[in-house]
Parts: structure tokens; sequence; C-alpha cells
């Protein structure tokens, strides 16, 4: 390929042919969860509406039976493809229960494609903070009681959103909250993209569809075996107008759906139809084995169900504590990536986040204690950390409605002199991953100092320029 000038395609395939440990997604960890005779030539899967290829947004063959063979293996009445990822599927769930002008009750910690669903549906957010767990600097659960005080304050509320399991892999209980929101007899939508895999052995945490929720979003090339974009939309319940959510996903998806994505769509949940209980139980196994002898070196912490507050945890999510080893977690990342060829899938400055999958290796894990150990070794000699200083997070004042918010101009200016303007973007600092602000809402001398202060520690702050600059209202 010396010849050709493709700097994408070089890029990826360097990657790819360094052999890398990846505790990262997509699920099926280049290709070694998918087996082979499946793993053909993707290109002779991309085709078009042909004869016998049916139509995604009118499926009557094979698309049809593929996705009534996937509502069976994930709990569901109706499951849906989504070529667009989770964020069309977001979108169009949103979508199809409220109308415009609609409140929506919605937890803080959401994606942004829950801010950009709100902001294209006209809907009005009603933000409810989840809980914070300061030893590990995380998100943790939605409170159910802080739940049923928003729908008490906002008997208008079309429903309620949350998000489960979280980045951190922690899972409010979905079972009280689903009860709570149907004794007030409003919808409740998951977005479970973390979670494709949870109803697939009895030492996760339940699915959303087991637990009682009307409509959920996975992404399957997450922690399944699929290809990146490739999402399910899960339904199960009367409550939700499914000719409203069909006219939506036809709306809000391409038309062009992605034959290769819909395949794997296909593929993934016939291996965990098959294999899935066995498959699992050989990565529990494994983690089982990689926490003991990562605890044993007794300079790491793992984020665990007495952490995780009142919520449950996601086994497979690896949430390596590297206060006591005396390195952040951002500068932990860097050195396994550089000096291990490890790549983990996130960093705060407290942890490594690993995402474990079925095609996940017992000397993956091996690779992983090995090279965190020699972590520990080098840092043997750092002062201990600061302390993050998190001062907790407020829910601004909202200046302009999400609906209106696409209306103004906008201007870029340094963080330091946005104090009192009004933001034209969702800002997220890592950690906690929380958005500090979302679009329209009033920039406080707090939250400028709550930002400023991650962002010195070496923490990821999304909707900043590298100059430390905002966009705000003109």
């Amino acid at each position: 390929m010396s010849n050709w000038n493709v700097p994408l395609y070089n890029a990826v395939m360097r990657y790819s042919n360094s052999a890398p440990v990846a505790f990262h997604m997509p699920g099926h960890k280049l290709g070694k969860g998918i087996p082979e005779e499946l793993l053909k030539n993707p290109a002779l899967l991309d085709v078009t509406e042909i004869p016998g290829t049916d139509n995604l947004h009118f499926p009557e063959g094979p698309i049809k039976e593929a996705q009534d063979l996937a509502a069976q293996v994930f709990f569901a009445d109706k499951t849906y493809f989504l070529v667009n990822g989770s964020t069309g599927g977001i979108h169009s769930m949103m979508m199809a229960v409220c109308r415009p002008g609609d409140k929506l009750i919605v937890g803080r910690d959401c994606h942004k494609s829950v801010i950009g669903g709100m902001m294209l549906g006209g809907i009005k957010p009603v933000y409810v903070k989840p809980e914070y767990e300061s030893d590990f600097g995380v998100p943790s659960v939605i409170s159910p009681e802080k739940l049923e005080e928003a729908l008490r304050q906002n008997p208008d509320a079309a429903g309620v959103l949350i998000t489960r399991p979280n980045y951190y892999g922690i899972c409010s209980d979905i079972e009280e909250i689903a009860r709570i929101v149907h004794a007030h007899g409003k919808i409740l939508m998951v977005d479970e993209a973390h979670g494709a895999h949870l109803g697939f052995h009895h030492r996760l945490p339940v699915c959303a569809m087991q637990a009682g929720a009307d409509i959920c979003v996975q992404s399957a090339h997450k922690t399944l075996p699929a290809f990146t974009q490739g999402a399910y939309l899960h339904v199960k319940s009367p409550r939700v107008d499914v000719d409203r959510l069909e006219f939506y996903l036809r709306t809000l998806q391409t038309s062009s759906p992605s034959y290769v994505l819909m395949a794997f769509l296909d593929i993934a949940r016939e291996i965990m139809a098959q294999r899935g209980k066995e498959l699992m139980e050989r990565l529990l196994g494994h983690i089982d084995w990689f926490k003991a002898a990562v605890e044993e070196d007794g300079r790491m912490d793992f984020l665990d169900a007495v952490t995780a507050g009142r919520g449950r945890l996601d086994n497979t999510r690896l949430v390596v504590h590297m206060k006591r080893a005396k390195v952040t977690g951002f500068e932990t990342e860097r050195l396994l990536r550089e000096h291990f060829n490890i790549q983990v899938e996130m960093s705060d400055y407290y942890n490594v986040v690993c995402i474990a999958t079925t095609a996940d290796r017992r000397e993956d894990f091996e690779k992983l204690r090995r090279a965190l150990g020699e972590v520990c070794r080098r840092s043997e000699d750092n002062p201990p950390l600061d302390r993050m200083g998190f001062m907790g997070w407020d829910i601004p004042e909202i200046k302009i409605e999400l609906k209106d918010i696409m209306k103004y101009k906008g201007v870029k200016v340094k963080l330091c002199d946005s104090v009192g303007k009004t933001s034209l973007e969702m800002v997220t600092p890592y950690p906690p991953g929380i958005p500090a602000l979302c679009p329209g809402e009033t920039i406080s001398a707090r939250t400028v100092e709550h930002i400023k202060r991650i962002a010195d520690l070496g923490g990821i702050v999304n909707g900043l320029s590298s100059q430390r600059e905002i966009r705000v209202v003109e």
C-alpha cells in the first residue's frame, strides 16, 4: 500500500497490525470475538435493498426474521436494528414518547445524544443529579427517591430517561425505578448503551427489559461481537406507541442502511444465543483471577459493590483505582499504551477503565496484570497524589431552552472570561463525566472553578478548545 495516499486506512492498520491488547470497544476486539467462518470479507456483505435482502424501514423478510430472533434473546416484545448507533435510537425513542414542549425527567449523567435529542425534539429537561462516590471520584446511582420527588413536582412530565449502566459499570436500582415511574403512569426509557451483555449471566445485573423498563437502547458494538454503530432498540410495553416510534426510526436513520452493520447485529445475537452463558462464564472466570492477582499486589483497588453505593456493579467493567500507587489514571493509561501496547477504554484522575468482553482471553488479563504491576513499581518514588478536590456539581440556571438554542449565534471566549454568559456548548469534564454545562445554561464562577480544577489536574474536558475557550451566546 506504499503507493496509496490513505492516511486514515494506514493509521487504523498500523494500530491493528501492532497486535495491541485492546481493553476498549468495540466488543469483538479486532475480530477475536467472531468465529472465523463468519468473519469473511465485509465487502461481500455491503449490498443494498434488492430482492431477497429486505428493507430495514419496512422489513418483511430476513431483516424482520433477524429482529424477531433478537427480541427473543434480549427479553423484548419488539427489537429494531439501529445503524446510526445508539444515538439514532435514543433520539427516536425520545421523540416517540415526548411531543414538542413536553417535560422529560432525565438523569444529569446522560450521554450527549440525550441532550441532542431534547434540542431536536423541543423537549424540556427536568434534571436529576446522580449520587457521587467521593473515594473513587465517580458518579454512582440515580436515587429512586430523587426520581420520585421529581415526578411529584412534575406530574405533567411525559416520562423518565435514565442511563444504566453508567460508564463505570454502576447500575441503578432499575426494578424500583420502574415501579415508581409506572405508579405515576409514566414511561421509563433506558439508555443501556453499555449493557447489551447484561442478560447473559446471573452474576451480572439484570438488563432493562428484564427489570420493567418500557423501552431501551443497547449499543451492541460496545460489549458484544458487533461492528461499531450497530445497536438495538427494544420495546416491552403497551405504553409505547410503536407506530410513532417506527415513524421516527425511518425519519432519523439513514435511508441507506449498512448491511454490514445489520449482518453483524444478527451474528452477535446468534453468538450470544448459542454460547452467551458459556462465554460469559469464561470471561468472569478470567476477571475473578485478574482481580485476585491485582488485589494480592496490594497497591491498587477496584470499584466494587461496596464503593458502588446502592447500585449493582457490572463485573465486566474493570475500574482500577491507582491512588495508592501514587500515579494518576491519565499517566497509567499513557504508560500502558506507550510501554506495554495495552489500550484501555478511558482514564480519569484516579482510575483507568477497561471494557472486558467475551472476546478477551486469559493472556490479555495476564499482560494487563504484569503491566499494572510495573506501572506501580515505576511510581514507588512518586509523591502522593493531590486530592482531586471535587466540589460537587450544581445544575446551572437554564437561560435559553434547548429547543431555542440553535437560533443564537456564538462567539468563543476564554473560560476565565465566561462567567455570567450563556453556554452554547455541552462541557463535560472527566472526572466525573457529567455535563457541567449544557447549551443554554448560565456559566457561574463555581462552574468555571470546577472545570479549571479538573483541567489543571490533567483531566479531559469535552467542549473546551485546546486554548480553554468556550463558545457562548454572542
